[in-house]
């Protein structure tokens, strides 16, 4: 059997890991001509942290973890308003929990990945035919047309701008988008002196309609997070003046971290936004991760769900005829990632305070997790419920 995987970020590379040792013949597609290095930290838990334990992804995510001791929000000032212990976070997932670069999440798997998979870096699917025995796929490199290939199955791992799920339903791809009310950003430079400053710390400003995360990252570098509101889904041409534009006025720190910030093409920009298409499948073609479902990222778990996910999938793939696959994949994962997304949809309104009762309410909300009495409930809303196992 053979699948052909558009989209060489975590969903896909899981899918395609899990589908080679399986056994399957497994290209992945990827328009950008390497490895990402944008991206953000994430939390990971829940349903992947249980995927990657059985799967054996684990300990390549725990060599690339980062041992952060607290959040901290700051004041234009720089004085610490409150703060969260991170061993707080991590025993509520019963210390299932790790911290992760989003692009360590991604080497991870590609370091793991068998050799049998064929990554092709610079290459994009322009369309497909589904002819009900199989897919014939028309792929273009550097602007012009490589050979067609042949699949039994087409995954779309191409996240939330996905030109195949647009294929698959027939429409806009960002039609099927829910814009969130927020943009984001983020970036990382090289400075031995405020990575030592920031090392097993993270801080964010504990500011208005705008707020910008920072933390140590790897190799000396400084890691930079930024989140505003927007009532704009479209992007702004160039995000590097965008990003001096929104975030100016935060304070001396905040002045420095955005006299660093690289050229545009080193920034990860985009909007907030969940992707909610009525089906995730047809016929010999399938949607995974943020293609399928993206809960945005003020409903966390999304790493976590794309390595569930793409272990679902691949799994029930090994098991059954591709039709009964995909329906019970979506099937088994459409209640967990719509939950997810309700609880993003939650967060939306309070992610970033429109005015200052709401930064005294979320100081007031951390200082609570301090009561033992207080501290299950609000963390339940910040984790959400716990899904069961996937793949199994």
């Amino acid at each position: 059997m053979r699948a052909l995987v558009v989209g060489a970020g975590i969903a896909g590379l899981t899918v395609a890991d899990g589908l080679a040792r399986g056994g399957w013949e497994v290209t992945v597609l990827e328009r950008a001509p390497a490895p990402r290095d944008q991206g953000y930290m994430i939390d990971f838990f829940g349903p992947g942290y249980d995927a990657a334990e059985r799967s054996g992804l684990l300990p390549h995510l725990l060599r690339r973890s980062y041992d952060i001791g607290s959040v901290a929000w700051v004041d234009e000032q720089g004085r610490t308003r409150a703060s969260l212990d991170y061993t707080t976070m991590r025993d509520a997932a019963g210390g299932r929990f790790l911290s992760l670069m989003r692009p360590d999440v991604e080497g991870a798997l590609r370091e793991r990945l068998p050799g049998t998979v064929d990554v092709r870096h610079g290459h994009r699917l322009v369309t497909y035919e589904d002819d009900g025995e199989g897919v014939t796929a028309q792929v273009a490199t550097d602007g012009a047309p490589a050979a067609p290939l042949r699949a039994d199955v087409l995954v779309g791992a191409d996240g939330i701008h996905s030109r195949v799920r647009g294929a698959l339903l027939g429409a806009d791809p960002e039609s099927h988008l829910r814009h969130l009310g927020y943009h984001t950003c983020a970036y990382t430079f090289a400075d031995e002196a405020l990575h030592e400053r920031w090392r097993g710390r993270f801080a964010m400003t504990d500011t208005i309609d705008r707020s910008v995360g920072v933390y140590a990252a790897r190799g000396g570098k400084v890691a930079v997070f930024g989140v505003h509101r927007s009532d704009r889904p479209g992007l702004p041409e160039d995000p590097r003046e965008e990003i001096a534009r929104q975030y100016a006025g935060l304070g001396p720190g905040v002045d420095g971290l955005l006299a660093r910030c690289p050229a545009a093409e080193d920034v990860y920009y985009d909007q907030v936004a969940q992707v909610l298409a009525p089906r995730w499948a047809a016929g010999r073609v399938v949607l995974v991760g943020d293609a399928a479902g993206a809960v945005s990222l003020l409903a966390g778990q999304g790493a976590s769900l794309a390595v569930a996910g793409g272990t679902l999938l691949a799994r029930r793939l090994l098991e059954h005829d591709v039709a009964e696959a995909v329906a019970t994949y979506e099937r088994e994962l459409r209640p967990v990632v719509e939950e997810r997304q309700e609880a993003g949809r939650r967060a939306a309104a309070s992610f970033v305070p429109r005015h200052r009762l709401g930064l005294w309410a979320r100081r007031a909300a951390l200082r609570a997790m301090r009561v033992p009495g207080l501290r299950g409930a609000l963390l339940g809303r910040v984790i959400g419920k716990q899904a069961g196992p996937f793949g199994a």
